[in-house]
């Protein structure tokens, strides 16, 4: 489908070759794991085997040359805290274990089986206490709370009431590499590099546990195979680990995670639990919805209270409520603690809207495509959070595109329910960039350089991470510039030579750091005044130009009351699944799934199918085969033998088309795309199996073993 904007660009809107990718299909791109360290030892971790409790001693034994070991513990730590949100998370356990695969200590030796050979040699000796592993049974983590309106006195008032409860589990991210660093002391400045999508997180983290300055840490990120919020703050916790261990041998360490430490001891999606009643009348308007939200955080703070202000701030879809009452909590746990992952609450509590709407238009006996296109939120309409939506929505458009696509009413109408084959529905938003006052807290830099060759080279801490960033990048400078896309080149992330533009997430990369890189590419164009690019550097040498984030306008948000405009913009989606239940197996086989979908301007088309098309295949492992098996809070089935994603044989027929409507403040119009994928499989597959099979169940991932039960 072609992909118009409001005036012809010339690189913006067109599928431009990748940056990196010829690096990457020759093998010459570098994975952290392909880095030559000469003299460098191998680190392991030993980790806590119960997940409450406190050490009382630790032995080594074996016949293990302990003298050559280099060893650390909480001890070597200056502070012996991770920075992130709060500082409560212990770079190694001090005595107190609070989960399963709790740091405990590190070791670091030339010989890297030697290594694992030593590992299990050392015994540990705990007074195990009992510990919690469900959600609502701990200490409150975090608490959101936002009311408006009379809801009240519209629940007394209704002609229908309806409630239900859903859940969602919890998900392994399953990036390409592990989590893995290589650490090296120059005197009193360490040098890592890693696998990760935020190098001033780790910055951060670093320069707090060694009680470093700003100048003494430098954080370079190597070829990263996805992220999906996994390497967001996890690899903050590693770099630590290698840097303490290169630190005490006066030598490089290489600290690279195999594929079972990697999946039993990062970071996870929270797992929810939604208890949704609304209001309505009779014939499907609505009238007042009452959400709890509740998530499992963990042993730690870590991400958990983002990841809950995103889940309470997309509670309510893409609907007009006269009144709501939402309520969101995150508990203490002793499980590893959960983190980002993909969307990052949204995709609990849109699963939870969702879910509910279409068994709400079950029973008031309506089409759920009608229930939702009667109560859509238009321009002009506040959300619960009093935020006025500035933008178009325009969501009826994308759900008639959807339904036509898909040919959705002939097919309601021709498979029984109950037949083995379903058709469901989702209808979904998600906000773009950070929440209310993150971005103003950010100050996101970023900065455009001239080269010798006449070019530009962009500088940000904005990683490319397989989604394309230094493409989009490129083509939003180029365009700015008034240059060839091929002249402009992008300076790997190394927090000593390039701004902080702020971490990898949230939906945030192209359309508000894409935003600053047009700002700084105009404002060198302006500086240049038509001159040459390559004339005007072998006169004066190398021009730069940075910028700041600046807000726009009657952007306000208040933390206190929770109320205001939480996002800038928000892409819109319509989803319909079709699918097919095997009725010996009961395993489900989602056929086709179709995808409407408002981004703004699209910056580079393959790119954003992509990203469209990724996430879809990603909520689809999440709602059908990505079962994550807790046991005493720790995920059990930490192999790719035993925790099964989609493979190509698993793969959908996915039918995606844009309908941009595009956002003033984004890069040339751009507004997110990488979360909102991830955000409407869930319910609409589990709508589609239930109408398959004729059940009403309410949580993913939806097993064939449940069904067949």
């Amino acid at each position: 489908m072609s992909i118009t904007t409001e005036k012809e660009l010339k690189f913006v809107g067109k599928s431009v070759l990748r940056k990196e990718g010829i690096d990457k299909v020759t093998g010459r791109a570098q994975y952290i794991d392909d880095v030559k360290t000469p003299g460098a030892l191998y680190g392991k971790t030993l980790r806590s085997k119960i997940a409450c409790g406190r050490i009382k001693s630790i032995s080594f034994g074996g016949n293990i040359p302990w003298n050559e070991f280099t060893i650390v513990d909480a001890r070597d730590v200056p502070y012996n805290r991770v920075m992130l949100i709060e500082s409560d998370q212990p770079v190694l356990c001090d005595g107190v274990v609070l989960h399963k695969e709790e740091p405990i200590l590190l070791i670091a030796h030339e010989d890297a089986g030697l290594v694992e050979e030593a590992l299990r040699a050392i015994t540990v000796e705990y007074e195990k206490e009992p510990g919690v592993f469900e959600i609502g049974q701990g200490k409150v983590l975090k608490q959101y709370d936002i009311e408006e309106g009379d809801w009240q006195k519209e629940f007394a008032n209704a002609e229908v009431v309806f409630e239900g409860e859903y859940r969602t589990g919890a998900q392994e991210h399953v990036y390409i590499e592990t989590n893995g660093f290589i650490a090296q002391w120059d005197g009193d400045n360490i040098t890592v590099h890693g696998s990760h999508q935020c190098p001033y997180y780790v910055h951060k983290a670093l320069k707090y546990a060694f009680k470093l300055q700003d100048h003494q840490v430098n954080v370079v990120q190597m070829t990263t195979g996805g992220g999906f919020g996994g390497k967001e703050d996890f690899p903050s916790v590693v770099a630590i680990h290698a840097a303490l261990l290169a630190r005490k041998a006066r030598r490089p360490v290489r600290l690279i995670y195999d594929r079972a430490e990697d999946m039993a001891s990062s970071t996870k999606r929270h797992p929810s639990l939604s208890r949704v009643r609304t209001a309505c009348t009779k014939d499907g308007v609505l009238r007042a919805i009452e959400f709890n939200f509740y998530i499992d955080g963990g042993a730690y703070v870590t991400l958990s209270p983002v990841v809950l202000s995103r889940g309470i701030l997309h509670s309510f879809g893409p609907y007009k409520w006269p009144a709501a009452k939402l309520h969101a909590q995150c508990y203490f746990t002793n499980s590893p603690p959960y983190g980002a992952f993909r969307g990052f609450g949204a995709p609990q509590s849109i699963f939870a809207i969702e879910a509910h709407m279409t068994a709400l238009a079950d029973h008031l006996g309506m089409d759920p495509a009608e229930l939702r296109r009667k109560n859509f939120i238009h321009r002009g309409d506040a959300m619960p959070t009093g935020q006025i939506v500035e933008e178009t929505p325009n969501m009826e458009a994308l759900m008639d595109r959807a339904l036509e696509l898909s040919d959705y009413k002939r097919k309601r109408g021709a498979w029984k329910r109950g037949s083995g084959k379903g058709i469901g529905l989702s209808t979904f938003m998600h906000g773009t960039g950070f929440t209310g006052s993150g971005e103003v807290y950010l100050a996101s830099r970023v900065g455009i350089a001239t080269t010798r060759n006449g070019g530009a080279e962009v500088r940000v801490s904005s990683t490319e991470i397989g989604q394309g960033t230094e493409t989009v990048f490129a083509q939003i400078a180029a365009e700015a510039l008034g240059i060839d896309v091929a002249k402009v080149s992008f300076r790997r992330p190394e927090t000593k030579v390039v701004p902080n533009s702020g971490p990898t997430v949230a939906s945030r990369t192209c359309s508000i750091v894409g935003r600053l890189v047009q700002r700084a590419a105009e404002k060198m164009k302006q500086r240049l005044a038509g001159a040459d690019i390559g004339h005007h550097y072998a006169e004066h040498g190398e021009a730069y130009e940075e910028v700041e984030y600046v807000p726009r306008p009657g952007l306000v948000w208040d933390d206190n009351t929770y109320k205001g405009s939480a996002y800038g913009a928000f892409s819109w989606s319509v989803n319909v699944v079709e699918v097919d239940v095997d009725p010996v197996t009961a395993m489900p086989k989602v056929h086709t799934l179709t995808s409407t979908v408002d981004i703004g301007t699209i910056i580079n088309p393959v790119l954003a199918y992509g990203q469209v098309e990724g996430g879809i295949a990603q909520a689809i492992g999440w709602s059908t085969c990505e079962n994550v098996v807790l046991k005493e809070g720790l995920m059990e089935n930490h192999h790719l033998t035993n925790y099964v994603i989609p493979t190509a044989a698993d793969a959908a027929k996915i039918v995606v088309e844009f309908m941009p409507n595009p956002y003033s403040e984004g890069a040339f119009g751009a507004k997110g795309v990488g979360e909102l994928p991830m955000d409407g499989p869930g319910p609409a597959i589990v709508s589609a199996i239930n109408d398959a099979i004729n059940a009403r169940f309410t949580h993913i991932p939806l097993m064939p073993e449940e069904m067949l039960k």
